[in-house]
């Protein structure tokens, strides 16, 4: 019974520090635009983040050899999924970009990525969440490289980040507590940061 409760204090902790997982995360000015489709694809010489959220791992990958691996991850409070509307604490699964990334973050640091991409908008638009223009707003920005607008109503500022000044002990307990990114502890964040850049392949499945 008691781990029940500890879970619950625990969440209530860090309940006010979080708020919005990655609320107000601004670009970098000097952050250069994502590149495009072409030439995103991973070779296997390219580095790129496999987020495994079965196993609660974050891994460095080169082409299909992990270079480091993360334990422990923490996702959204409503786990992973097809994310569908802003504020539903779900971890998107699917494959995305490093849009921006914040060194100065209230998490320590925070990756972000370009959610939402085309395969949301495709979906949102199909069962009507979203209208045309919204659509033709997310397609033209993921086309040209630039961040989508983070403002519709699929949500945005989805990215990885550490747990900054909060209570490592909410993260270490196990506890997906988020809002929909996905989180590792102020060390892992710190490790992994040297090999993200701008435009880098992130998939979480």
């Amino acid at each position: 019974m008691w781990g029940f409760d500890r879970r619950i204090v625990l969440l209530g902790i860090l309940a006010w520090l979080v708020g919005g997982c990655a609320t107000n995360e601004a670009q970098n000015p000097s952050t250069p635009p994502l590149v495009t489709n072409r030439t995103a694809a991973a070779s296997n010489r390219e580095s790129w983040l496999l987020v495994d959220t079965k196993r609660d791992q974050l891994m460095l990958m080169r082409g299909e050899q992990p270079i480091k691996v993360f334990d422990q991850i923490a996702l959204g409070s409503s786990g992973a999924g097809l994310k569908s509307r802003r504020g539903d604490n779900k971890t998107p699964l699917g494959v995305f970009r490093v849009g921006w990334v914040n060194d100065h973050s209230k998490f320590k640091k925070f990756i972000g990525l370009d959610y939402p991409n085309t395969d949301y908008a495709e979906r949102a638009l199909r069962e009507r969440r979203i209208d045309q223009w919204t659509y033709e707003r997310i397609r033209s920005a993921w086309i040209s490289g630039n961040r989508p607008p983070q403002d519709t109503p699929l949500g945005g500022q989805i990215g990885i980040h550490g747990v900054g000044g909060g209570d490592p002990n909410v993260h270490s307990a196990g506890v997906n507590w988020t809002s929909g990114c996905v989180a590792l502890n102020n060390w892992q964040i710190d490790a992994l940061r040297p090999w993200v850049k701008v435009g880098m392949r992130v998939e979480i499945r």
